[in-house]
C-alpha cells in the first residue's frame, strides 16, 4: 500500500470515529454529572485505537526479545552478559527474573535492580580482565549500527567484525552465544544500520560457532521459528529484504 493509499485509510477511519466519540463523549458526560467526585474535562480525542488489535505481537524486537529471554530461563546461566541490546525490551524482559550485565557504549545513568552496567566500546575492547568472562552472552539488534557513528562511536568501516571478534574473546568456549542482526540484501543504510546477507554471515561464525537454533522474522513481521538453514534459504536470505536473523549458538 502506497504512502497516500495508508493517509486515505487513516482519514477515513479518523472521519468515522467522529460520531462514536461523540455518542461517548455525551454518556460520560451525562454520568459524571450524577457522581459527586470532581475531575476536570479535557478533549484528547483518539479516533483510531477501536479498531486496532490489543498490541503489538509481531516484528524483530518482538519476537527476539522474547525468544531469547526465554532460552537464557531455560538455560539458566551462571552469569549472562548482553552487548547493546534495548534496556526497555531484552534487558528488561531478562531483569525481571536474574541479574544481567550490559556493555554499552552509551551511558546508563539509571540504577536498575538486576542490572549491572559496564560502558564500553567493543570495537576498541582491550579489557583483558573480560576475557573468557562468561558462558552466556547476547547481542540483539546491536552488531549492525557498530561504526556508523549513530551513537556516538567512532566511525569504522569494519565496526560490526571487531565487535563480534570481543565478544568472541569475551565468550568461553562452549559458551552460548545469541545473536540477531537484519537479513536480506547486503547493505548499509547509513547512519542508520547494516543488513547482512546470510552467506556472509554464516561465512563470519564458520569454525567459530556451531549453530544451535536458527529462527528469522520476515518481512510482514511474523515469527519462523527453528528453521532449518537450508541453502535455498540462505541463498535467497530467508526471502527478505529486512528480516531479522535470530541465532543461538555455541563456542567451538
Amino acid at each position: 500500500m502506497s504512502i497516500k493509499s495508508k493517509i486515505k485509510v487513516l482519514l477515513n477511519i479518523k472521519i468515522a470515529g467522529i460520531p462514536w466519540f461523540l455518542h461517548d463523549y455525551r454518556e460520560f458526560i451525562k454520568q459524571m454529572k450524577n457522581h459527586k467526585v470532581e475531575f476536570s474535562m479535557k478533549l484528547y480525542p483518539i479516533l483510531t485505537d477501536k479498531y486496532k488489535e490489543s498490541g503489538m505481537a509481531k516484528g524483530h524486537y518482538f519476537y527476539q526479545d522474547l525468544i531469547i529471554a526465554q532460552r537464557i530461563f531455560e538455560n539458566q546461566p551462571l552469569k549472562h552478559v548482553d552487548v547493546g541490546s534495548r534496556i526497555d525490551g531484552f534487558v528488561a524482559h531478562v531483569a525481571s527474573y536474574r541479574e544481567i550485565e550490559i556493555f554499552d557504549i552509551r551511558p546508563l545513568q539509571a540504577n536498575i535492580k538486576n542490572i549491572k552496567f559496564i560502558q564500553a566500546d567493543l570495537m576498541n575492547f582491550t579489557n583483558n580482565e573480560f576475557y573468557n568472562y562468561t558462558y552466556s552472552i547476547s547481542a540483539l539488534h546491536s552488531i549492525e549500527h557498530f561504526g556508523l557513528g549513530r551513537y556516538g562511536d567512532p566511525i569504522d568501516f569494519d565496526g560490526h567484525l571487531k565487535g563480534l571478534n570481543s565478544i568472541y574473546k569475551i565468550l568461553k568456549k562452549g559458551g552460548k552465544f545469541y545473536f540477531s542482526v537484519p537479513i536480506g540484501p547486503q547493505r548499509v543504510e547509513f547512519n542508520a544500520h547494516r543488513v547482512f546477507n546470510l552467506t556472509y554471515l554464516l561465512s563470519l561464525f564458520k569454525d567459530k560457532y556451531s549453530i544451535d537454533s536458527f529462527s528469522f522474522v520476515d518481512d510482514k513481521g511474523e515469527l519462523n521459528y527453528d528453521v532449518a538453514l537450508t541453502d535455498n534459504l540462505v541463498n535467497n536470505n530467508c526471502y527478505c529484504n529486512y528480516g531479522c536473523g535470530i541465532f543461538e549458538m555455541t563456542k567451538l
